[in-house]
């Protein structure tokens, strides 16, 4: 039977809801019409709509075929109360026209005829029918993804051939597929209004696993692969329609090819490797899928639990989805959509039903291409993170779905964007995804890193232009997600992406005032001819920056440096290298060249000083001791190979072996400054004060460079460094004691007339 559009019209009944229905179906082609006799209750029917009492065939001068009628519902008919009229076709001019009722009522009006003939699966098609439907999928509910996916492609097919001026049967019948549940029968029939199928497609279509149908659909219309229409049919049908036999103790396909006089066909399989096909009658155009449920599968002839799934899997496939009458796929895929055809309060609302939340997005990136790949994309940025993230309880997780042609793939898919770019929310949809085995399996691992890389220099490019258009807002954004950026230039693995990622990232910088920021583009541009180097100093702040002894030589020689306040940003930096061939490198390893100060200590004293140094902490604390050149107003300072590194390894790994042997620290002294003079004629007179200061010095060094230990240790050295200088001294120096908001505490020597004032702070600060 054609595809039969019910003509529905209520007689109603004064003071009864009971309203008795005719209804009535065209067999297109043959002259017959069915009617049917409905009993419609508002009430008691709610959504499911009438119930069918009766049906009979018409010839085309309206008089029964026969006599008698087809009684499709005894157990309805008897409970109906005898004073309710039944209505035939002679009382149908009384029928209120205004009247509407669900048109969704499938009527099971096909017909086996003949005995049909019985095929085998060929011998690789048994083996894996087992594979597919027991063991391809993690979840057996994907069965309704690829049913409706299958239909969606016969829709698909259907528009094509319109476009296109080929004569179709039945063109008034709308595009849309329909769903039905039965839980007393335990059964869930998906029927569609496409192409349908011949007796040989059915052969190739579903007789064989892994064969594409809508792939040699394509190929024998000769299609255009950048029309559309085109492209949006590439469907599975294999593998899809055989994931149904994970639920079903059998499975009954009706279906009626598009093609004029084509008849029609059913065909029927238990799964165990025969299938039979045989002629049908009263088939209307497309395909009919009746599935008879396992015992075990029974959840699936749910309206609601379908209804759920539904929403999970197909909720953005093109055509119109009823089950058992109600729309069910309501929300339109916006991403197909032109970017300037959707207004703000569409993305807003697209977004809130993708992400869960209701807040606004802070921004938006609609994204479609068709080289290199086909890509129809949505991402939005949350306002802001979640508080749980925040706070260190729990962790983002992705949140961008991965579409085929409007079908779910896979949701939260973490393979299509790097693990960093987690706090998106969207969709990602293209056709270019193979699904020759299951949607769930995304095989093609170099297809999919394509597809990543495109999306994430795509993604990169657009915070760049936000960055531009509006520094203000993009600079609020960064505060909040920075963090992610940082994980992703560390763990990116192309230099390209790392410089993507780095042209993002702000500075304050020595020669621009505070608060003003800069970046590293626009430190090249500031560049003299024939620098090479790009400097940088990790510190809290600005005052802890320009305090720093890794900042004086740099300083005196007005050379530029970038000041990183973030805690993370030594690893990040480090891990840069470099940027548009310029070497990045920290304050902490320049090194001046040449000697620029004529007050330093003679290299002979320097040489004994070294040597003496290099006893006094002994082999435990100290790698190496030498003389530096770097430095103006601070006595020494501690280098370590690969610092930042050092650094991030000490907080964040136990390290099994003693801390000087892993640290290799060398103490570099500064031969310029006072307190190095006065330790060179200090130690040889008094070496028991002399090791007591050096090794103050060395703990001071160590903190200013983020290596330190615990400082209580440090406090008792104090303690005993006060009472010597009260007496060895002679006021002729004083020690300051003050907080570094990084480093802790510092202690430094000067000379002074107020020493015993200065002594006194130093006394109650070790004591805090």
């Amino acid at each position: 039977m054609a595809c039969l559009r019910a003509q529905l019209r209520l007689w109603r009944i004064a003071n009864r809801l009971t309203l008795p229905l005719v209804a009535r179906q065209y067999a297109g082609g043959n002259g017959l019409t069915r009617q049917f006799h409905f009993n419609y209750n508002p009430i008691h029917t709610g959504i499911t709509g009438p119930r069918v009492i009766s049906s009979r065939w018409l010839c085309s001068n309206g008089k029964a075929e026969s006599t008698g009628s087809e009684n499709i519902d005894s157990q309805t008919t008897t409970s109906q109360d005898a004073n309710t009229p039944q209505v035939d076709a002679d009382q149908e001019n009384i029928v209120e026209e205004s009247s509407t009722v669900n048109e969704h009522m499938t009527v099971d009006s096909e017909k086996i005829i003949g005995k049909g003939d019985t095929h085998e699966f060929q011998a690789e098609t048994r083996q894996l029918l087992d594979i597919v439907a027991r063991s391809l999928y993690s979840e057996r509910e994907v069965f309704i993804r690829e049913v409706i996916s299958n239909a969606s492609d016969a829709l698909e097919k259907l528009r094509h051939l319109q476009v296109t001026g080929e004569k179709i049967i039945d063109e008034e019948l709308p595009l849309e597929i329909r769903i039905s549940t039965d839980s007393v029968k335990k059964t869930f029939t998906i029927q569609d209004t496409g192409v349908g199928m011949t007796k040989e497609e059915m052969i190739q279509n579903l007789g064989t696993i892994a064969r594409s149908g809508s792939k040699a659909f394509m190929q024998q219309h000769g299609s255009d692969n950048s029309n559309n229409i085109a492209t949006s049919i590439i469907g599975q049908f294999g593998v899809g329609f055989y994931s149904t036999f994970m639920v079903a103790d059998s499975v009954e396909v009706y279906s009626r090819s598009v093609l004029q006089d084509s008849p029609s066909y059913h065909w029927t399989s238990d799964g165990t490797g025969k299938y039979k096909i045989a002629e049908a009658e009263g088939v209307q155009r497309g395909t009919k899928i009746i599935i008879r449920l396992k015992d075990d599968a029974t959840d699936f002839s749910s309206n609601n639990i379908v209804q759920d799934l539904i929403k999970k899997y197909s909720n953005f496939v093109g055509s119109p989805i009823y089950l058992d009458g109600e729309c069910a796929n309501t929300v339109e895929a916006l991403w197909t959509k032109r970017a300037n055809d959707i207004s703000d309060q569409e993305h807003q609302d697209f977004y809130r039903f993708i992400a869960g939340g209701f807040d606004t997005p802070l921004y938006k990136l609609h994204y479609t291409t068709d080289a290199p790949l086909s890509i129809r994309s949505l991402f939005y940025v949350p306002d802001d993170i979640p508080g749980m993230y925040l706070q260190g309880i729990s962790r983002i997780d992705s949140g961008v779905s991965l579409f085929s042609r409007r079908v779910l793939i896979q949701a939260k898919c973490k393979e299509i964007l790097p693990e960093w770019l987690r706090f998106l929310r969207g969709v990602v949809d293209s056709e270019d995804i193979p699904l020759n085995l299951s949607r769930e399996l995304l095989q093609d691992n170099a297809l999919i890193r394509k597809l990543s890389n495109v999306l994430t220099s795509r993604i990169l490019r657009f915070f760049a232009e936000e960055a531009k258009r509006d520094r203000v807002k993009f600079e609020n954004f960064f505060q909040k997600y920075g963090l992610f950026f940082r994980e992703g230039l560390v763990s990116a693995d192309d230099s390209s992406t790392k410089e993507d990622i780095a042209k993002l990232f702000s500075f304050e910088s020595s020669l621009q005032e505070p608060g003003k920021l800069t970046n590293l583009t626009a430190y090249i541009d500031r560049m003299p001819p024939g620098r090479k180097h790009i400097y940088y100093l990790c510190v809290p702040n600005r005052a802890a920056a320009e305090s720093s002894p890794y900042y004086e030589a740099l300083k005196k020689k007005n050379v530029e440096i970038l000041f990183a306040y973030h805690t993370h940003d030594d690893i990040v930096l480090e891990s840069l290298h470099q940027f548009k061939g310029k070497n990045i490198i920290s304050a902490e390893n320049f090194r001046v060249t040449e000697e620029t100060e004529s007050d330093r200590l003679p290299n002979e004293d320097v040489a004994k000083l070294i040597d003496w140094i290099k006893t006094a902490l002994g082999k435990e604390k100290v790698f190496e001791v030498k003389s530096t050149d770097n430095l103006t107003t601070h006595p020494a300072m501690v280098s370590v190979p690969d610092m930042a590194i050092v650094r991030r390894l000490l907080k964040t790994t136990e390290i099994n072996i003693p801390r000087s042997q892993f640290l290799k620290s060398t103490l570099e002294i500064n031969p310029k400054h006072e307190i190095m003079h006065k330790l060179a004629k200090l130690h040889p007179e008094n070496p028991k004060l002399a090791t007591l200061i050096i090794e103050q010095i060395f703990d001071n060094a160590m903190i200013t460079a983020g290596l330190g230990e615990d400082p209580r240790p440090m406090r008792v050295s104090i303690k005993n460094v006060v009472p010597n200088f009260y007496r060895d001294l002679e006021g002729s120096c004083f020690l300051e004691f003050f907080s570094n908001e990084r480093f802790g505490a510092k202690l430094i020597l000067h000379d002074s007339s107020n020493c015993l004032f200065a002594l006194k702070e130093l006394v109650i600060a070790s004591l805090l």
